[in-house]
């Protein structure tokens, strides 16, 4: 282990705080250990980072086997325990270890979360990539040096295999604990450690390096399509729409790239829940035939497409509403509708009634199956939801469009879109003027 010590020697500066996510096992012992023989050379301060996933009897165990090891060594123990997990169990557990591992970045202020992965953990991880399919960056893996904002997430034994850091810690007397679940075949990583790595390495002994190099060109591919994507998007992806005549003018391993940045956007620590399935099916979704679409996404989101636009929001629920116009109406979107005096306006945003004609009082409601109305002008009826179609009014917005009515659920105007024969020009005989107002305009 004279090469990772060498390694960590020259990667962190002196008199550096650093973070070591230490579970108990062989290899994040191994890792605590090689840390602790350069500190005092270095002056680091070395803090253990210890997470009871109370998911096994052997975890209180694990976590005072730990503890007793850092304070033998002087090192500095953090602890934190997981009880009450919700929805997916990996990937919960996953969240709440790495908003533990920031906390402490922040408290100690550590420029450096230390993680004990190794070689074959980065075989396992892109193979297991393979079978179930990915992005490039997916199909990398993980790389030794991740970048964050105001730290690095450094894996010093990306270069050995499970092995060699075995045989360390039996050899120097290191304190460890073995998780039993790591031999069950229910895991798709168990199997793949207990029959497909064995395998490959009677190919080659030292597979997990050309794995590595394999990662490497991987990541060094997917930073030059992120530099061009990242030029093109500015452009394509403004207010966070996307404008997809500009979209598709692009190739696909761009698209590919720009719709993977942008669900980063949106998903930041939770972009594991992110598949590639879900990446082709919103590439699918803007290639296909219907202006208007959406499909779900995890977290209660979905990509909606519609007409030349395609964005990513929050699922609505949909609100259904009938008010009565009294003199002013807010709307769940905050568009306004009201009665106003007097207007020069002669466009679809203002209708002018004769109460005399209409059922009083004025009802301003959500569209129902059926409704119809007749165009000014013109003496045959025509459906909302073709109006709707031929305005191309996005489908996530038809729900909850307002549709003027009388207090016989007459349809006497559709705001901002179509007035009906009840609307009266400005020398005809009229009481009442109606005025659409879209949110933010006055």
């Amino acid at each position: 282990m004279n090469d990772i010590l060498n390694k960590l020697k020259t990667e962190i500066p002196n008199n550096t705080s650093i973070i070591v996510a230490t579970s108990g096992g062989p290899d994040s012992m191994a890792l605590l250990s090689l840390l602790n023989q350069i500190k005092k050379e270095k002056h680091l301060n070395i803090i253990s980072a210890h997470v009871n996933h109370n998911l096994r009897k052997e975890s209180d165990k694990e976590a005072i086997m730990v503890k007793n090891y850092c304070k033998k060594n002087n090192l500095i123990f953090e602890y934190m325990e997981i009880n009450n997990y919700r929805g997916n169990t990996e990937n919960y557990a996953r969240k709440k270890r790495y908003e533990f591992f920031e906390n402490l970045i922040k408290k100690h202020q550590a420029k450096y979360l230390l993680t004990a992965h190794h070689g074959d953990d980065l075989t396992e991880t892109i193979i297991m990539r393979l079978i179930r399919g990915s992005s490039i960056k997916g199909y990398a893996g993980f790389s030794e040096i991740t970048y964050k904002e105001n730290y690095k997430i450094y894996r010093p034994l990306i270069t050995k295999t499970k092995e060699e850091i075995f045989d360390y810690v039996q050899k120097n007397d290191i304190p460890y604990a073995l998780d039993k679940t790591n031999n069950s075949d229910k895991f798709t990583r168990n199997r793949i450690r207990k029959y497909i790595l064995p395998n490959l390495k009677k190919e080659n002994k030292n597979i997990h390096l050309k794995f590595l190099k394999f990662s490497q060109k991987l990541i060094e591919i997917d930073d030059y399509l992120n530099e061009k994507a990242n030029n093109i998007i500015k452009e394509i992806y403004q207010n966070k729409k996307i404008n997809l005549n500009l979209f598709l003018k692009e190739k696909n391993i761009i698209r590919e790239k720009i719709i993977h940045n942008i669900l980063i956007q949106e998903y930041k620590d939770d972009i594991i829940k992110i598949t590639n399935k879900h990446v082709n099916n919103i590439l699918s979704t803007i290639k296909s035939k219907s202006p208007n679409k959406k499909i779900a996404l995890p977290n209660n989101m979905e990509f909606i497409k519609a007409y030349n636009y395609a964005w990513i929001e929050k699922r609505k629920v949909n609100i259904e509403y009938n008010y009565i116009l009294k003199n002013q109406i807010t709307l769940p979107n905050n568009d306004i509708i009201e009665i106003i005096d007097d207007t020069l306006d002669k466009s679809n945003f203002v209708t002018k009634i004769n109460s005399k004609e209409i059922s009083i009082p004025i009802h301003v409601r959500t569209i129902k199956p059926g409704d119809k109305l007749t165009l000014k002008g013109l003496n045959k009826e025509k459906k909302i939801k073709d109006i709707f179609i031929n305005e191309k009014v996005p489908i996530d917005e038809r729900k909850t469009y307002p549709i003027v009515t009388d207090n016989s659920d007459q349809i006497i105007w559709l705001p901002g879109l179509k007035k009906t024969k009840f609307d009266r020009e400005k020398d005809k005989n009229y009481d009442i003027i109606i005025r659409y107002r879209k949110k933010g305009s006055l």
